[in-house]
């Protein structure tokens, strides 16, 4: 893919409203766990590398991305260390890491249950799981095709696809969350499904809304926001869903 794309990403996943709040939620979410100084941690789809970046405020973090073209950016450009390879056939060791991380990555793989797997396998006893994915099928709009979706899901689709190590883990939290501008992002893919020329490239919700001006910083503000209400709560609704866990020990 052409080098412009992961520029252009880059500076998305540090300027645009989404991102930016996403940051701040996760991060937020992260350190309510208590967590100790300098654990080890695995982001798996890593892009451009904004959110290990963030994540390397709680420990040592390894980054793996599938896309070869990335990591060849991250590599050259950014002068970071990224591992390019598969989620659903991790290259470490059983019992690796303090915390694996999956931001909006699941929906990108074929065999999410094989993701999954790996992803606890390579957790630790007592370490700590965190994903966050795309909700609801009705809101599947061109952003999710330009993106490579295969499925957006919802409170049963997690927790069924969660089923296949739930006797190896504890639910910590399941919550939706972007839930305040839900009825605008709702209101915005129902239309842009409509309205859609099909002659015309399709778009991302990104590159209709770029990373710049006040309208960016509401944006921005008002989904951030939400990172006081989950400290308090779950959310009952929302366009994205978390799910936080902590594998047991089994001796």
């Amino acid at each position: 893919m052409d080098q412009q794309y992961y520029k252009d990403y880059y500076h998305l996943e540090r300027k645009h409203w989404w991102f930016m709040a996403r940051a701040e939620i996760i991060s937020d979410q992260i350190s309510q766990l208590g967590l100790p100084k300098d654990i080890s941690i695995l982001n798996v789809g890593a892009a451009t590398f904004k959110s290990s970046e963030m994540l390397s405020q709680f420990g040592l973090v390894t980054s793996l991305e599938y896309d070869k073209d990335c990591c060849e950016f991250v590599t050259k450009s950014l002068n970071q260390e990224i591992i390019n390879g598969s989620a659903t056939e991790l290259e470490f060791e059983n019992d690796s890491f303090d915390l694996v991380c999956a931001f909006d990555v699941l929906e990108h793989i074929e065999n999410d249950k094989l993701a999954l797997e790996e992803i606890h396998r390579v957790t630790k006893p007592t370490g700590y799981i965190f994903l966050t994915v795309p909700a609801y099928n009705f809101l599947w709009s061109p952003h999710d095709v330009i993106n490579h979706h295969y499925r957006r899901y919802n409170s049963a689709s997690l927790r069924e696809l969660n089923s296949i190590i739930e006797k190896k883990s504890e639910i910590l939290k399941v919550s939706f969350f972007n839930s305040i501008l839900f009825p605008v992002i709702y209101i915005s893919r129902k239309l842009s499904n409509f309205f859609h020329d099909k002659s015309k490239p399709i778009k991302s919700d990104c590159e209709k809304f770029n990373g710049d001006g006040v309208f960016n910083s509401i944006l921005r503000n008002i989904f951030s926001f939400e990172k006081y209400l989950l400290r308090l709560t779950t959310l009952p609704f929302g366009v994205s869903m978390l799910l936080i866990e902590k594998k047991k020990d089994d001796n």
